[in-house]
Formats: C-alpha cells, sequence, structure tokens
C-alpha cells in the first residue's frame, strides 16, 4: 500500500438515521484515529451538516470534494464525497425511499472507489433494510450487497470482539429459510473460509467451534436431524482437509465458552444464535467484519436507530472501533482475500 495511512471509504448509511451524527463524533471529536487512517465520508454533505448540527458542533467543518485524491485528513474536518441528490430534507427518523436509495447508492459509489483503488477499506454505518427495499434496491442488507457488488459467492458475516470472531452460515433471512441454506456445500464453504481467515491473521491452528443448528445439537436426533446429517459430516471433512474444527456444540454451552476464552472462532448457525448473545455481552464494543471480499468491510454493529436519530445522543463508539478495525486490517488483507479465493477454489475442485 503505498498510502501513508489507510484510506477509508465512510458510507453514510441511511440518512434519517443516526449515522450523520456517529460520523460527525467519531471524525470530529477523535482527532487521535487521523494519524492512523484517512477517512473520507461517501453520501451527502448536507445530510452530514445536519447530522454535525445535532450534536452541537459547527455545520462548516463539513467539506464537499469530487475525489478522494482531494482529501487533506484534516482534522477539524468532515470530507463529504458528493454522491447523488442532496438529502437534507429527508425527515429523520422516518422510513424514506430518498434514504434508502441513497445508502444503497453509497454503498456501491464505495465499492467503485475500492475497485479501481482509490480506498483501502470500506466502513459503513448503518442502512435500515426497509428503506432500501423501499427505494427499489431489494437486497437483505449491506452484507449481500456487498458481496454482489464484488462478485463473491463464499463470504461470511463476522462479529468481532477483542480476539472473538463469530461467523454466521446465514444471515438475514426468515428462519425457516435459515434452515433450509444450511447445506453441506455452505457449512464446507464457511468453515474454509473460517481457517483461511485465522491463518491469514496467523492463528491458523487455533480451534473452530461449530454451534449445533437445534438445542442441545440435536441431542442425537431426538430434536433435529440437521446437526447429524449435515453439521457433523461437515466438521468431519473439515479436520480431514486439516481444519481444526469442532462440533456440532450445543449452542448455550459453545458460546458462554466462546465468551469466556475458550474459543476465540465459532460458526453460528443463523442471525440471532450469533447475534444476540454477542450484542448482550459486548454492546458498543463488536465490530461486523465481511470476510471473503476482495478489500475490508467493517461496519458498526447497530442498526439506524430512528427512535433517537435527530437528538444528538447516538454514541460513535461502534464506528470509532470499526475504524480502527479497518485501518488495522487493511495493510494485510491481500493474504485473506488469496486464502478466501483458495478457499473457494478447493472447494469448486
Amino acid at each position: 500500500m503505498s498510502r501513508s495511512t489507510p484510506r477509508l471509504a465512510v458510507t453514510l448509511g441511511d440518512a434519517a438515521g443516526i449515522g450523520p451524527e456517529i460520523i460527525a463524533r467519531a471524525l470530529l471529536e477523535h482527532p487521535e484515529l487521523r494519524g492512523r487512517l484517512s477517512p473520507i465520508v461517501v453520501g451527502d454533505s448536507g445530510a452530514v451538516r445536519r447530522g454535525v448540527a445535532a450534536v452541537g458542533l459547527d455545520p462548516s467543518a463539513v467539506v464537499t470534494i469530487s475525489h478522494p485524491d482531494e482529501a487533506t485528513n484534516d482534522p477539524t474536518t468532515i470530507e463529504v464525497l458528493q454522491t447523488g441528490p442532496d438529502l437534507s430534507d429527508v425527515p429523520v427518523g422516518e422510513l424514506s425511499a430518498a434514504a434508502g436509495d441513497g445508502a444503497y447508492r453509497f454503498v456501491v459509489e464505495a465499492c467503485r472507489l475500492a475497485k479501481e483503488g482509490s480506498v483501502d477499506a470500506i466502513v459503513t454505518p448503518p442502512l435500515n433494510k426497509a428503506a432500501m427495499h423501499l427505494g427499489g434496491h431489494a437486497f437483505p442488507g449491506h452484507t449481500e450487497l456487498l458481496a454482489h457488488e464484488f462478485g463473491v459467492k463464499n463470504y461470511s458475516l463476522v462479529l468481532s470482539a477483542g480476539a472473538l470472531s463469530i461467523f454466521h452460515l446465514t444471515t438475514h433471512v426468515s428462519l425457516s429459510d435459515a434452515i433450509e441454506g444450511i447445506t453441506p456445500a455452505r457449512v464446507d464453504g464457511v468453515l474454509r473460509l473460517v481457517h483461511a481467515y485465522a491463518s491469514a491473521i496467523g492463528r491458523g491452528a487455533e480451534p473452530i467451534g461449530v454451534a449445533g443448528l437445534n438445542p442441545h445439537a440435536g441431542e442425537n436426533g431426538l430434536f433435529g436431524h440437521q446437526d447429524d446429517e449435515i453439521l457433523r459430516p461437515a466438521v468431519e471433512r473439515a479436520v480431514a482437509a486439516g481444519i481444526p474444527a469442532h462440533g456440532p456444540i450445543a449452542a448455550d454451552a459453545l458460546i458462554p465458552q466462546a465468551v469466556r476464552g475458550k474459543w476465540n472462532f465459532v460458526v453460528a448457525c443463523y442471525h440471532d444464535q450469533g447475534h444476540a448473545p454477542f450484542k448482550a455481552v459486548y454492546g458498543d464494543d463488536g465490530v461486523n467484519i465481511t470476510v471473503g471480499l476482495p478489500v475490508v468491510r467493517v461496519s458498526v454493529d447497530h442498526g439506524t436507530a430512528f427512535d433517537i436519530a435527530g437528538r444528538g445522543i447516538a454514541r460513535e463508539g461502534s464506528l470509532v472501533l470499526a475504524l480502527e478495525r479497518a485501518a488495522e486490517l487493511a495493510p494485510g488483507w491481500d493474504h485473506v482475500w488469496h486464502a478466501a479465493q483458495a478457499s473457494a477454489d478447493a472447494l469448486q475442485a
């Protein structure tokens, strides 16, 4: 990487939510970040100015630029790459097709900048899935949109706090669809992805705990067949391939053990199996990483919080962590990406 600090595309998220406010606090009240990273907001200057004003800071700190190369990384400013029409009149705290379309557009532009090498990582404040659908873009969320833009098939949403990383077999689908989505190929792919990521960051020998889908990991078939017929054979195949996988292990045992440090790499079967305990324990101290993309993407681990948007009380802690983690991962991400590609190639062989 030729730049002295990683350049981060920070998408605005939903202009009607707390994204503009947490961006304002993170970029203007944490000047220590600027020695480690160079943030550029991909979004709307008017909405960012409104967010800056909401948290009691000076809206004149917002500077509009037309290309990332114009950015100066001045800690007293927020440099915004204007992307599309002005959204400053979008009602705060309400579902809006205009805001949903904007949130989609900001991610697509960030991906374009990453593809051309103008930015080294993408950091995403929250978007609202219902608003994005109102705006005409039927993606379940950030993760799936990013995978689509980069054309990747084997990827995983990863919740991360400290040394702990929780990968997910399924995410933004109904529980019935999640059960259908836990296929042998998907489990094989995610286990290889976990090992690729762990190996790329120098932790490939650490064990991987796979959560059971059903209560008590199926209790020998009493509570469902998937644990014995899908998860257990996938773990055995992984072990045969040199991947230190274990399980399936009852989730109510595995995840508390992981919180206490026994497992640093965990595979959850569905969204709430991973998200609910993670957020209960870590709150603002966690981030969301997408593994399997050619560029670093790190997100906050919370939503748009329409109920408090515009009140200037949203906490920026998760965004600050996301910025720090993206800057930390960006210089070595090629190793993660190449390992993930090798994993995907192995599945197709």
